[in-house]
């Protein structure tokens, strides 16, 4: 066995592991979606304040008095946003979720569109049924709003994380029947 040959194989059993501890990760966090979807916003809401630091201290290092006050107040701002999230992950997961929403229309709507343009060719069928789940599932999460905050966010997270280890287990697989 060659060397590139030894790194495969070991490569092909660490991602296959690593998939498997993804998809049991996913499926935690599908079975406690509205936990998962506060631990996220409070999450988000702790690398905005580190952000905001981060942009603070590198405000004082500007060349100029008025460019590093601009730059100081900007990292205030965010600072202040990331302690609003922190602080109140149920608020957080609101705004996560309006801007899951938001995201899923637009991409089902565009999704249609790309579908109905490429109608005649092979696979325009699928693009549009993702298109249009995307919309629905954008409709629902909204229709109940704010309930579906933070357990939509969960939900997402973990079906994902469900589909990632998959997708890695499969992936493992294939690199290791290639060193055989």
């Amino acid at each position: 066995m060659t060397r590139s040959t030894a790194t495969r194989a070991m490569m092909a059993k660490n991602l296959k592991w690593l998939g498997v501890v993804t998809l049991i990760l996913g499926g935690l966090a599908v079975a406690s979606p509205l936990m998962t979807g506060l631990s996220v916003a409070l999450l988000v809401g702790v690398l905005v304040v580190a952000g905001g630091i981060a942009r603070m201290f590198w405000a004082l290092r500007a060349g100029s008095l008025g460019r590093g006050l601009f730059q100081f107040a900007i990292g205030g701002l965010t600072l202040l946003c990331g302690l609003v999230l922190v602080t109140d992950p149920v608020f957080a997961s609101g705004v996560l979720t309006i801007m899951i929403t938001i995201y899923l229309v637009i991409d089902g709507v565009c999704e249609i569109g790309a579908a109905w343009r490429m109608r005649p060719a092979g696979g325009w069928g699928w693009l549009m049924v993702a298109g249009v789940v995307s919309v629905l599932l954008g409709l629902m999460i909204w229709r109940q709003f704010p309930l579906s905050g933070a357990w939509a966010i969960g939900l997402m997270l973990g079906v994902k994380l469900m589909l990632v280890g998959l997708t890695m287990i499969g992936m493992g697989r294939i690199a290791r029947d290639e060193t055989r």
